[in-house]
């Protein structure tokens, strides 16, 4: 690899993390695994279209932007009273079973070099535990960076027949010059019967890049779905996977980005059929303006024992500007006759006869431009249940569009 960030981190550095966690010794070698891991593991793949090679996050300059001893950051984290939503440290000493359980059931801690790295080194994060049949609502996790690097990791437990909606935001203050480097690890395990919506709202500056990855993985019957929003960074890598493991079990991803200036998005969504009767919907709903770029990939999976499965993926990209490129990939990977599925994907401008037609209206350009991709966003801004995360993305939307010259 070109990339050697861990020339500058070594064993003291993570052991230095774990103490001040104070960390039981298995998690403290998950970490150690996951750093001597670091030599050998490949970075996350590059998505190929034809013509162009899209996100090679080899030649970052980790070493500058890797600082986790200094990593500092505020978090609000709220729930209603029958959800646990505890602190990293409040989970280890309230849910230590619990987490040895979980932690990397979902997310492989060595799926590739960048989330291997997020193991050994992450210093912050969020257990959301909502026990056997809680149904909750309204819990809330935002993360403030205020340092050049943060590492922060997210783990949900859904008990049987319980549900859960859950909200996390991403942002940056202003106190750190250059760029930075924000990097995210989300697990979701929803137990039988249960219900887990998790959406998340990216909005970091422009000077961060951002790798994020969020699984999840249902029992029988049970429902994940998540809401990936992405408005910030200066290049995000965002991954996101469900593994339907039980019978008649759900989900939908649901996707919405919005890039301008120079911004680069990697949106990956990807859904595993392992058992029958499963079902999911993949809706990905993205504009881009000025030199910003985007790339998408979508697959659905279908695995040789999931029978009678449903599965649709639908991606959309609006380019409002000449200078701004994009592509999709969406793909289907099917072992099982007994399927019905779909998948497509289309990148355009604003379509010339609604802007005609809303012309003869008397309506100005730049009004009618801004209303058609308001409404744009509709199929995905209802998918969302959590009203803060709807009304927010919808408000960062405004907000560009009326700064547009």
């Amino acid at each position: 690899m070109s990339t050697q960030v861990h020339a500058t981190i070594d064993e003291s550095t993570v052991r230095e993390i774990s103490d001040r966690l104070g960390e039981p010794e298995w998690l403290l070698e998950t970490r150690l695994d996951a750093l001597a891991a670091l030599e050998t593991l490949d970075f996350p793949d590059v998505i190929r279209t034809p013509g162009r090679l899209w996100t090679d996050l080899t030649n970052l300059d980790y070493e500058n932007l890797v600082d986790p001893l200094n990593a500092a950051e505020e978090k609000d984290q709220v729930g209603p009273d029958e959800v646990e939503v505890l602190s990293f440290a409040e989970a280890i000493e309230n849910h230590e079973d619990l987490l040895r359980e979980r932690f990397g059931s979902v997310v492989d801690p060595q799926t590739n070099y960048l989330t291997a790295l997020s193991t050994a080194l992450f210093s912050t994060g969020t257990v959301v535990y909502v026990p056997e049949g809680v149904d909750a609502e309204d819990v809330t996790v935002r993360t403030r960076m205020n340092s050049r690097s943060l590492f922060n990791y997210t783990l949900v437990v859904a008990e049987e027949s319980s549900s859960v909606t859950l909200l996390e935001r991403q942002s940056t203050d202003d106190d750190v010059e250059g760029s930075r480097y924000y990097s995210g690890v989300v697990e979701v395990a929803a137990g039988e019967n249960a219900y887990v919506q998790y959406g998340s709202l990216q909005d970091l500056n422009q000077e961060t890049y951002n790798f994020q990855i969020k699984e999840g993985v249902t029992d029988t019957y049970g429902q994940v779905d998540f809401i990936d929003c992405n408005a910030g960074s200066r290049l995000t890598k965002s991954t996101v996977e469900v593994h339907l493991d039980g019978d008649s079990s759900e989900s939908r991803i649901i996707g919405a980005f919005y890039g301008h200036d120079d911004q680069h998005f990697d949106i990956d969504a990807r859904v595993w059929h392992n058992d029958e009767n499963t079902t999911a919907d993949l809706v990905t709903r993205g504009v881009i303006d000025d030199e910003a770029r985007s790339v998408y990939e979508g697959v659905q999976n279908v695995g040789r024992d999931a029978w009678n499965t449903s599965s649709y993926q639908r991606e959309n990209t609006l380019m409002l500007s000449d200078e701004s490129e994009a592509d999709a990939s969406p793909k289907l990977i099917i072992n099982n006759h007994d399927t019905e599925a779909s998948h497509s994907a289309t990148v355009g401008q604003v379509d010339e006869e609604d802007m005609f037609y809303m012309g003869s209206r008397a309506v100005p350009e730049r009004t009618a431009k801004n209303m058609l991709v308001e409404g744009f966003y509709v199929p995905v801004l209802e998918e969302i249940e959590v009203d803060e995360l709807r009304e927010d993305f919808r408000a960062l939307v405004r907000e560009r569009l009326e700064s547009r010259d």
